[in-house]
């Protein structure tokens, strides 16, 4: 195991300690959320954890969560109690960008049905603006993306359709994903509003105003970080 790969499973288990029996757990995608999602089967398998239900964020998490004897659901209107997921950027305010796992929509979806939403990761992680590291993944529709990836560099974008094996890389919801870069610097809250008036795109990667706290660690310990809708 890596020194980076402990570090991310610090993390998780900082906010495994938040989790009680006779919970609804969004369980996230991606290498950091991979680490959540096998301490937390462990503690049920060893009866510490009981009545459980997750709800996955992606196939890869579910086919995961299921091997490991966690049951799962899916999402309904009640939402979730805590949802539990990586981040591939965060700030200051804890906004974040996500996505690069091509999980993106189910993400959102899940952590804004979430009573609490916690961000894990590692202090590399860490940026003072968004997009300084990570591109922002968008999800788009199959129909006409040459079109919506037009529009996009008219807000300032350089997209670049995400491959896998050679080929065009699909979500789970058969949708392609769009790695977008800004040249001229990403400004959140004005291309969030802007992306919802493009046609074709289904979602993008940036969390606002989302995360009610992060576990962030680091080489001398991890770091519990609030956020504006902490409770």
């Amino acid at each position: 195991m890596t020194e980076q790969d402990e570090l991310k499973q610090q993390a998780a288990l900082a906010a495994l300690a938040l989790v009680q029996s006779g919970m609804t757990l969004g369980l996230g995608t991606g290498s950091t959320a991979k680490y959540f999602v096998a301490r937390l089967g462990e503690r049920m398998a060893r009866g510490a954890l009981t009545d459980i239900r997750g709800v996955p964020t992606s196939s890869a998490t579910a086919q995961q969560a299921a091997a490991l004897g966690i049951p799962l659901s899916g999402l309904t209107a009640e939402g979730v109690d805590l949802a539990v997921d990586g981040m591939d950027e965060y700030d200051d305010q804890l906004n974040a960008i996500k996505g690069l796992g091509g999980a993106l929509l189910r993400e959102k979806v899940v952590a804004a049905a979430a009573a609490v939403f916690v961000l894990i990761g590692d202090s590399t992680k860490h940026v003072a603006r968004l997009g300084d590291k990570a591109p922002l993944p968008v999800e788009v529709a199959v129909f006409g993306w040459r079109r919506t990836a037009r529009r996009l560099e008219d807000l300032g974008a350089l997209p670049t359709v995400r491959m896998a094996g050679g080929e065009e890389f699909l979500s789970d919801n058969g949708n392609l994903v769009l790695d977008c870069s800004f040249p001229d610097g990403l400004r959140p809250a004005e291309l969030a509003r802007a992306l919802c008036d493009v046609p074709g795109v289904l979602e993008h990667g940036m969390f606002l105003g989302m995360a009610d706290r992060a576990f962030v660690a680091t080489a001398t310990g991890t770091l519990e970080l609030l956020g504006g809708n902490a409770r």
